[in-house]
C-alpha cells in the first residue's frame, strides 16, 4: 500500500513539474530563442539608416549662389568668409550678413565686384570695379599701401562714413591690416562712381578704366552700391599673392 501511494505521488509531482515549466518553453520558441524579443526599432542598423533620410543636404552659400557660374573663385569667397568670421569674433562689425568681395584674380572687364547677403542666399550687386592705374592693366598685379603709390591694396576693410566728394557720392573704407592696407583711410581710398567704369570702355579697349588706387564702379550703380554696404560691413579685396601675408587669414 505505501509503494503504491509512493507511486502515485512522483507521478502527481512530474505533471505538476511539466505544467509550471510549459509557460516558459512556448515563451522561448515564440521569440526565436531568446526569452525577450528585441524590439525592431531599437536595431542598430535601422537607427543607423534613418538620419540619411530625415537630415537634407545642405549646400554652401557659394555653391547655392552658383558663384562659380558668375565668376567668383571659390578660393576668394572662402578667405572672404574666414576673415568675416574672424572679425565677427572681435566684434569689429555692424552688420554680419552682408560681405563685399572684390575678386582681383580676375581681369577688369569682367564683372568682379559682388556683394552677397549670406544670411537671405541673395547676391546684391555684381558689378565692374577698377583696380589702381599703376597695379596693372588689364589685370590687377602690383599692390602698395604707400601715399600716391596709385596703387590698389588688397585685404580686409570696414567700410566707414560717405561723403560727398570730387568723385560725388563716396565711402570711405578703413583698412584692416597693418603694412597691406592700413593707410587706406589716410590716403582716400574710397569706393565711389566713375564714368571710366563701364562696358563701353571694354568695348572700345578691351579694359576698363583705372583709378588712383580706389575700388570704382560704375556711375549707375554707385548710390544703391554704397547705401548697402556703409557703415560696418565687410570689403574684402582678394588676390592670390597676398594670402600668405594676412595675419587675419
Amino acid at each position: 500500500m505505501k509503494k503504491r501511494l509512493k507511486s502515485f505521488y512522483l507521478l502527481v509531482s512530474s505533471v505538476f513539474i511539466g505544467l509550471l515549466h510549459m509557460p516558459f518553453a512556448f515563451a522561448k520558441s515564440v521569440s526565436g530563442n531568446k526569452l525577450f524579443p528585441v524590439p525592431v526599432s531599437d536595431s542598430p542598423a535601422k537607427a543607423a539608416v534613418e538620419p540619411m533620410h530625415i537630415i537634407p543636404a545642405v549646400k554652401s552659400v557659394y555653391d547655392s549662389l552658383h558663384l562659380n557660374l558668375r565668376g567668383l573663385s571659390r578660393e576668394a569667397f572662402e578667405y572672404a568668409k574666414k576673415g568675416v568670421d574672424r572679425l565677427l569674433q572681435e566684434g569689429r562689425l555692424v552688420n554680419d550678413s552682408i560681405i563685399s568681395i572684390i575678386d582681383f584674380s580676375r581681369q577688369s572687364s569682367e564683372k568682379r565686384f559682388f556683394i552677397l547677403d549670406i544670411k537671405n542666399f541673395k547676391v546684391l550687386f555684381n558689378t565692374l570695379v577698377s583696380h589702381g592705374r599703376n597695379s596693372g592693366r588689364e589685370f590687377a598685379s602690383y599692390f602698395s599701401n604707400q601715399h600716391a603709390s596709385y596703387m590698389s591694396s588688397p585685404g580686409f576693410y570696414i567700410t566707414r562714413e560717405t561723403y560727398e566728394g570730387k568723385n560725388g557720392y563716396s565711402l570711405k573704407l578703413e583698412g584692416l591690416e597693418k603694412g597691406i592696407n592700413d593707410n587706406a583711410y589716410e590716403r582716400g581710398i574710397v569706393v565711389h562712381g566713375a564714368a571710366y567704369v563701364s562696358d563701353a570702355f571694354v568695348n572700345a579697349q578691351g579694359y576698363i578704366g583705372r583709378s588712383q588706387g580706389c575700388p570704382a564702379v560704375p556711375a549707375q550703380v554707385a548710390y544703391p552700391v554704397i547705401n548697402r554696404i556703409k557703415n560696418g560691413t565687410c570689403l574684402f579685396i582678394y588676390h592670390p599673392s597676398y594670402v600668405n601675408r594676412s595675419a587675419i587669414l
